[in-house]
């Protein structure tokens, strides 16, 4: 049998190109080698939007298209909404009464959080339940590894220990011990160079017309250093070149070469960059066409995959519900 994997993303927006290198290019590849469920974590999404949903569904749908648009097979990977699995709040709660409260206020993404998001009230007993809702997520489908970066390994560890907890306390093998999976990922820098964000606003959305990522590529920071057409460019200082490196890499050696011996200014390269851009989005964007010309479609897509994860949550809760004498 395949090993099984679970992922999500958060409905909080449009997916851009960050999304596309760090996550979506990978599902295309895990779903021909893995049992995977890919998640549209509408739950974690209102725990830092729950004063603003109004735009959650929509995101859902569009992300979902996106998703599709990029290559992800309903026939080959499970395709669903998290809160039409009621199973996963029942798991969180569950989970919920065995954690310990002093784990979750010393996860790093948590005290990370607050720190950051000035804008949102995050203060609240459901965002400090994150992790114990992603761990049930995790365990619902007793996947054995979890596409992780670096900086969401603490969690993944949080979740480790819950089932070591959970497995001693009810002398059971119920849930193994997902493992890490450190995809190769790359990690894609904003138009301004701060990290792509949809808060930052600094992104070129998956969607995005041919003019707007012309308009946006154009905005994008170059080499602080090259201030005339003459003066010879630092590309590894350069946002536009890390670019060409991550999406064009046949093209690397001769913008390189290019940039640093002053034969083509900023502008011009910028110019070249948006014209690759949008020449890569362009199936994708047209997959994405035809399938909005089938809303229920997608739809039907959610359904199936809904009832899917079902079976094998339900499974999962009949156990859990064994153990607990429920």
């Amino acid at each position: 049998m395949k090993k099984i994997i679970l992922s999500g993303m958060r409905p909080t927006g449009k997916l851009h190109l960050g999304h596309l290198v760090g996550a979506l290019s990978n599902w295309v590849k895990f779903q021909d080698d893995y049992d995977c469920l890919f998640m549209v974590a509408d739950w974690h999404a209102l725990m830092t939007e729950y004063e603003h949903p109004d735009n959650l569904k929509a995101n859902m749908f569009d992300n979902v298209v996106d998703w599709l648009s990029c290559g992800i097979d309903p026939d080959k990977a499970t395709i669903f909404v998290q809160s039409q699995v009621p199973e996963h709040l029942e798991l969180y709660f569950i989970l919920s009464l065995i954690t310990p409260l002093g784990l979750l206020e010393r996860c790093p993404t948590y005290k990370e959080q607050l720190r950051q998001v000035a804008n949102r009230d995050l203060s609240t007993y459901g965002f400090l339940g994150y992790p114990v809702l992603q761990a049930a997520d995790i365990l619902l489908y007793k996947a054995n590894a979890v596409p992780v970066g670096e900086d969401q390994l603490p969690h993944l560890e949080l979740t480790r220990q819950i089932v070591r907890k959970f497995n001693h306390l009810y002398k059971t093998t119920c849930f193994p011990e997902p493992k890490a999976m450190l995809a190769e990922t790359t990690r894609l820098m904003g138009l301004d160079g701060r990290k792509m964000s949809k808060s930052y606003d600094n992104y070129i959305a998956l969607s995005e017309t041919p003019d707007v990522i012309r308009k946006k590529v154009q905005s994008m920071i170059t080499d602080p250093q090259r201030i005339r057409l003459t003066d010879c460019g630092h590309p590894d200082k350069c946002n536009v070149f890390s670019y060409y490196v991550t999406f064009f890499p046949l093209m690397k050696k001769e913008v390189l070469e290019r940039c640093a011996k002053a034969k083509i200014g900023c502008t011009e390269c910028k110019k070249e960059l948006a014209s690759k851009l949008i020449d890569l989005l362009a199936p994708i964007q047209e997959k994405r066409h035809v399938l909005l010309k089938d809303k229920q479609r997608i739809q039907e897509i959610l359904s199936f995959g809904a009832r899917r994860a079902r079976v094998k949550a339900g499974a999962t809760m009949q156990e859990v519900k064994e153990l607990l004498k429920i």
